[in-house]
């Protein structure tokens, strides 16, 4: 099993971001995260997951293993696991008629998601949990590069 715990952020909303993620597979850790100057939170939250899952579908030792996504974020487990069906079969519009934010992010998500096996787990952010918390810690830090 590869577990993947994912961050991303940004200050003030938008402003410089930071995404970041700590992957383990066996006795594999792996540890990636990087920024933008100008983004938003959202955008930062949906590149930590695409991130992560690239790195897993290059690894082909890793082919078929099943892959549990670790987030504190509703809006990307929500987004993937229930809201993208309605988003693709209304043409990528919300139910408010609107057009969906960030669709190229969600649009790669997707087919990421259509070969690999990932179950997708929600944690609570600032809640103690070690990986979660680590992944933060990244976030930040990839925030300062940008800050001014």
């Amino acid at each position: 099993m590869i577990e993947i715990y994912t961050d991303g952020g940004c200050s003030g909303n938008p402003g410089p971001g930071g995404w970041a993620f700590v992957l383990t597979a066996g006795n594999n850790v792996i540890k990636k995260s990087g920024g933008e100057e100008y983004t938003t939170n959202n955008k930062m939250e949906l590149t930590a997951v695409i991130k992560a899952l690239k790195e897993v579908q290059s690894e082909s030792s890793w082919k078929g293993e099943k892959v549990v996504v670790v987030t504190d974020s509703q809006y990307v487990k929500n987004g993937i696991t229930s809201w993208i069906k309605s988003w693709i079969k209304n043409g990528w519009m919300t139910s408010a008629k609107k057009p969906v934010k960030n669709k190229e992010y969600w649009i790669e998500l997707k087919s990421l998601t259509d070969v690999l096996p990932v179950e997708w787990r929600w944690v609570k952010g600032h809640a103690g949990n070690e990986l979660n918390e680590e992944c933060d810690t990244m976030v930040g830090l990839e925030m300062d590069k940008y800050r001014k």
